[in-house]
C-alpha cells in the first residue's frame, strides 16, 4: 500500500522584503505572477505522474507571501491541485497569508477553492516594532484580516508571532501574546528572531555590525525568560506546546509540519521548493530564470537544470535525521519505533550521548520515548548536534 504524502506549493513573490527575512521571495508584478503559476500548475502536471496512485494528505502553500496572487489565481491553482492529485477527503490544506495583502482576499472565496487552514503573518502587536521589521501591515490590519477571515468560515486559524525583536521588552512581549490569545485562535507559532547573514538586519545587529540609532535587542537571558513565559501562559490559555515554536488547541496541531518533523514523504514544487520521497532530499533550482525557462516537457527532473539538489539518505542519515528533527516534538523519538524502523535498538547507536544529556537534565526518557527536558529546549540545538554520527 503506497503511503500518503504532503505536497508544499512555493509562492516566491511578496510586496517587499522584510529586514530579517531570509526566505526564497522577492516582489514580482501580476503579468510575472501569472506567468509563475502557469509554470508551476505545467510542473505539477508533470510531477504528479510520477507518484502513482499515492494520495495527498496535506497541502501548504508558503512563500513568500501567497496571498499576493489574490482570489482568482489562487482558485486557478487549487483546481490543478485537484486535478493533478488525489487529494484525501479531509484533507489540511493550509496557505500563508499576510494581512498587508488580505484586503484585496475575499476569505469565502479561498474557503471555497479548497483551502481550509489560514496562517496569518502577525509577529507583533506593536506598531512600531512591526515598522523597524519592515512589515507591509498594522496591528489594525491584522485585526481586519483576522476578522475576515473569521467571517469567510475559517475555523482553523494560525498566527505566527515573534519574540526578541529590536526594542522589545518581556512586558510588550507579553501584551502581544495576551491579545492574540483573546482572539483564540486554534494554533500560534512563536518564533524567535534569528539575524541572518544577507538580510538588512544582519548589517544592523551582525557580528562586528550596529548601528546605535536603532533599538538593541534583548539580551540572552530576557529571550530565554520571553521563551518560558510563552510557554507557561499559552499553557494556561488551552494551548499544547507540541513542537519548540508551536502550540495548539487539541486537534490543531499543523498536520504538514507535523509530517515533515517525523520524516513523512512531501513533494515541493515551485522556485527552490524541497522534497523527501523515498528516501531522496531534492530541491528545486532558486534561480527564477532556469524554473521559467524549464520545458515540463517530460518527468526527467534528476537529469534536468530544474533539480538543484539531489541526496539519496543513507541509514546513517536518516537515524540523524529521525533524532533531530523528532526532538523538536514534545513527544520526543519513540524508542520502539526506532528499532522497528531500522532493526536496532536505540541505545546501541545514541546510548552514550542519551545517557550524558540525561544526566545534565538536557533529555529524559518517559513511556518509552526519549525528549528534551525544558532545560534541554534552551539550548536545543547543541543537544541536537550531538546526533550526528560520525
Amino acid at each position: 500500500m503506497s503511503l500518503p504524502f504532503g505536497l508544499y506549493i512555493h509562492i516566491p513573490f511578496c510586496v517587499s522584503k522584510c529586514r530579517y527575512c531570509d526566505f526564497l521571495s522577492f516582489p514580482a508584478d501580476r503579468a510575472a505572477r501569472k506567468a509563475y503559476l502557469s509554470r508551476l500548475i505545467r510542473e505539477m502536471r508533470v510531477r504528479s505522474s510520477g507518484l502513482g496512485s499515492r494520495k495527498v494528505r496535506t497541502v501548504f502553500i508558503g512563500g513568500g507571501t501567497p496571498s499576493i496572487l489574490g482570489d482568482e489565481q489562487i482558485s486557478r491553482l487549487m483546481e490543478a491541485v485537484f486535478s493533478c492529485f488525489d487529494v484525501e477527503e479531509g484533507a489540511e490544506i493550509s496557505m500563508e497569508c499576510n494581512p498587508g495583502t488580505g484586503e484585496a482576499l475575499s476569505f469565502r472565496n479561498l474557503r471555497s477553492a479548497g483551502i481550509n487552514r489560514l496562517s496569518l503573518g502577525l509577529q507583533s502587536m506593536d506598531d512600531e516594532q512591526l515598522r523597524l521589521l519592515g512589515r507591509i501591515h498594522t496591528k489594525r490590519q491584522f485585526l481586519e484580516s483576522y476578522e475576515k477571515a473569521r467571517e469567510g468560515g475559517f475555523d482553523n486559524i494560525n498566527i505566527d508571532i515573534m519574540s526578541g525583536l529590536p526594542g522589545q521588552s518581556l512586558a510588550s512581549w507579553m501584551r502581544t501574546l495576551d491579545e492574540v490569545c483573546a482572539l483564540k485562535p486554534e494554533h500560534i507559532s512563536a518564533y524567535s528572531l534569528i539575524v541572518e547573514e544577507g538580510t538588512p538586519f544582519y548589517s544592523i545587529y551582525g557580528e562586528g555590525a550596529g548601528r546605535p540609532s536603532w533599538p538593541p535587542l534583548p539580551d540572552e537571558d530576557t529571550e530565554r525568560d520571553m521563551y518560558h513565559e510563552a510557554e507557561d501562559f499559552l499553557k494556561g490559555q488551552g494551548y499544547t506546546h507540541y513542537e519548540i515554536s508551536n502550540f495548539a488547541r487539541s486537534g490543531y496541531e499543523c498536520r504538514h509540519n507535523l509530517a515533515y518533523w517525523l520524516r513523512g514523504d512531501y513533494l515541493g514544487l515551485g522556485l527552490g521548493a524541497a522534497s523527501l520521497i523515498d528516501h531522496v532530499r531534492s530541491a528545486n533550482t532558486r534561480d527564477l530564470d532556469i524554473y521559467m525557462k524549464h520545458s515540463f516537457e517530460a518527468d526527467a527532473f534528476l537529469r534536468s537544470p530544474l533539480c538543484a539538489e539531489y541526496t539519496k539518505l543513507s541509514e546513517k542519515d536518516r537515524m540523524e535525521e529521525t533524532m533531530f528533527l523528532g526532538l523538536r516534538c514534545s513527544l520526543g523519538v519513540g524508542c520502539g519505533q526506532f528499532e522497528e524502523t531500522f532493526g536496532k535498538d536505540i541505545y546501541s547507536v545514541y546510548g552514550p550521548v542519551i545517557d550524558r544529556y540525561e544526566k545534565l537534565g538536557l533529555l529524559e526518557e518517559k513511556g518509552g520515548r526519549i525528549r528534551l527536558t525544558r532545560a534541554g529546549i534552551d539550548v536545543s540545538n547543541v543537544v541536537m548536534a550531538d546526533f550526528l554520527l560520525d
